[in-house]
């Protein structure tokens, strides 16, 4: 898992990096953090040291993702929009999803630990490139992403206490997310905001 999200997340990160004209040392920056950053705080979070100060095989998987991503925006126009990213992130999202939930675990993790660390290792490392690339987290304020690995990590508690083995906790972890966020991407499910909850649904431009 951690090594499928590695990947996805790297080439994600570096494609929005390409599209905002960085330079090649920012691309691997942005995809970099955008793989790692949320791992990091997971391993933070449940006192170790991260994986990837321990391993450089962590950082070649990461490397592998940008390196992908730079392929991608030589034979297309918008790489960061296109289906084979979207999906991408999709499954890193399910993978790092599964991950902070497996090692919430295997830390003792109570019910709201388990889907708290599932959470932020799914989406913290996308925060984090969003303030590299100079704008808020896109998770605070539209699209149906953070949602996703909340569902994820809950079906991965739910399988545990319901007796389910590790491995089936976890695969139906990652499918529901994947599943879920796809459906999300393809039906454009967004959260209500305050502003159209006090008006009714109906949006403020709308009501002028």
């Amino acid at each position: 898992m951690n090594t499928v999200g590695l990947v996805a997340f790297a080439l994600v990160g570096a494609a929005k990096a390409i599209r905002e004209g960085f330079d090649l040392f920012g691309v691997a920056v942005v995809g970099l953090a955008t793989a790692f950053a949320g791992g990091a705080t997971r391993d933070v979070l449940v006192g170790r040291i991260p994986l990837a100060l321990q391993s450089t095989g962590e950082m070649a998987l990461g490397l592998l993702g940008v390196g992908l991503a730079l392929g991608l925006s030589v034979v297309l126009d918008s790489p960061d929009d296109h289906a084979v990213t979207r999906v991408a992130d999709a499954v890193g999202l399910a993978a790092f999803t599964t991950a902070g939930a497996i090692v919430a675990v295997e830390f003792g993790l109570p019910t709201f630990g388990v889907v708290a660390v599932a959470t932020i290792n799914a989406v913290g490392g996308g925060a984090f490139a969003d303030l590299l690339l100079d704008r808020s987290p896109f998770i605070l304020f539209e699209d149906f992403y953070a949602s996703c690995a909340v569902l994820g990590g809950g079906t991965h508690v739910l399988v545990t206490g319901l007796g389910g083995a590790a491995g089936t906790a976890a695969a139906t972890c990652a499918a529901v997310t994947v599943l879920v966020r796809l459906a999300a991407v393809r039906f454009d499910w967004r959260l209500p905001t305050a502003t159209t909850l006090g008006s009714g649904g109906e949006t403020v431009e709308e009501n002028r």
